[in-house]
């Protein structure tokens, strides 16, 4: 990995995460609806407590901002790199800037490093990275979540899944391809261990399909 230490490389790493750091949970329901996300619902300054906080007006907001946060990084950042597309070293360079991207959201600098969990900026990198993976993934979020309508469950079974996708259902022989969906798999559900607590003790909230505002 020590080509990633080139200096344009760093520089990506480093505007990855600020992008990244960019809390837009916290700033659109403080700006737009004169609340903090994190003192209600759940706390937490991602999209799912601001769909459950606010409702759908500023959960899609700011999960459309989320997402490309993670894609428009590791799509353009990479970019200031001279790697050949597809090669191992831009591969590499790509999963440290998405890392560094999900870095900023769970710990930004503009809020005291107090942000979300980090599944929707993480999605926006899948998909830069290994779009037709992120695809089935998300078909795989989007059915637990229909069945058991928890948004957690989810993202958790979605991530654990995701190495398997990429080696088995694609048939992923790079190295680093396959590191980088067994990392984002551990990261996701490392930041999802609250939540993992609750879903066993059956006191996890659940989510239903017709997103209203919720009660803090």
């Amino acid at each position: 990995m020590n080509e990633i230490l080139d200096l344009n490389n760093i520089l990506a790493i480093v505007l990855a995460y600020l992008i990244g750091s960019i809390p837009s949970a916290i700033w659109v329901s403080k700006w737009f609806f004169g609340i903090d996300v994190r003192d209600h619902g759940s706390q937490n300054a991602g999209a799912t407590n601001t769909f459950r906080v606010i409702g759908k007006k500023a959960g899609f907001p700011v999960l459309f901002f989320d997402i490309l946060k993670g894609w428009a990084s590791v799509t353009f950042l990479s970019q200031l790199s001279t790697y050949a597309s597809g090669s191992n070293q831009h591969i590499n360079l790509q999963l440290a800037i998405g890392l560094a991207a999900v870095f900023g959201h769970v710990f930004p600098i503009y809020e005291r490093f107090k942000g979300g969990k980090g599944v929707a900026t993480l999605l926006g990198i899948v998909l830069a990275i290994n779009f037709p993976a992120a695809g089935v993934c998300f078909l795989i979020f989007l059915l637990t979540y229909i069945v058991s309508q928890y948004v957690s469950l989810g993202a958790i079974t979605a991530a654990f899944l995701f190495p398997f996708v990429t080696v088995f259902v694609f048939k992923a022989t790079s190295p680093t391809l396959i590191y980088f969906s067994i990392v984002i798999s551990i990261l996701v559900i490392f930041t999802h261990r609250a939540n993992i607590v609750r879903l066993l003790k059956k006191e996890e909230s659940k989510m239903p399909l017709n997103i209203k505002k919720g009660k803090s």
